[in-house]
């Protein structure tokens, strides 16, 4: 059963300004990764469902975020169909991320009152995802949609509309600069943000930095 209500996973993510986005089928691996986050301030967090027995990662993490670092909301993504959402949402999941609009999917998170937030890529996906009860809608892949002046567009006609974008986005103080400017709720970061030494092996204490940077560079900027 999700720790956190829709409501609380819309004002922290609001809150941070980031959302890390990371998978990787070691669980231990999983662990040192969310806790580098938590440690540079990152307060939501998705893990995604992309390899075998991910659901069995997840559930792992699930318990070591309540046990050791309560104030982490834990969410999951690439969700397309229910079957999987309910799946996870068994599983703990606070909030559901999904790169494509289903309505089956937000009945399901709409039941358990469980934050959902789908992927669209026009203005009409993202009145249909807010008139199904989205809080927050995903622009995936947020580049090719069309950045930041998409946001701005958007915006414009419906400044309602809670916008996080997802691929493309890096932790850098430019990039993260035009997204935010151009009225974006909160970035997902993916894969730029979760930095390597030399040896292939993830460098923690970087990404913990990283994590710390973006945030401040957001709250800078509001």
């Amino acid at each position: 059963m999700a720790r956190f209500s829709r409501i609380e996973v819309a004002l922290q993510a609001k809150q941070t300004g980031i959302v890390p986005v990371f998978y990787h089928a070691d669980v231990e691996v999983c662990k040192k990764i969310v806790k580098a986050c938590f440690d540079g301030g990152a307060r939501v967090f998705e893990f995604t469902n992309r390899g075998d027995f991910a659901h069995e990662v997840f559930a792992e993490l699930v318990k070591y975020t309540a046990r050791e670092i309560p104030e982490m909301i834990l969410g999951i993504g690439s969700v397309i169909d229910p079957a999987t959402a309910s799946l996870y949402i068994q599983s703990g999941a606070n909030f559901i991320v999904a790169p494509s609009l289903n309505p089956e999917v937000a009945k399901v998170c709409n039941r358990r009152k469980i934050a959902w937030m789908p992927g669209c890529g026009s203005v009409s996906e993202i009145s249909y995802a807010e008139e199904l009860g989205a809080e927050i809608v995903k622009i995936f892949p947020a580049t090719q949609v069309g950045g930041p002046e998409f946001i701005k567009a958007v915006k414009g006609p419906m400044p309602w509309t809670n916008i996080m974008p997802t691929g493309g986005v890096l932790p850098t103080k430019e990039n993260i600069t035009e997204w935010i400017s151009a009225g974006a709720y909160c970035v997902g970061l993916g894969s730029q943000l979760f930095v390597k030494n030399d040896d292939g092996a993830y460098d923690y204490e970087r990404i913990t930095e990283t994590v710390a940077n973006s945030i401040q560079i957001i709250k800078e900027l509001r």
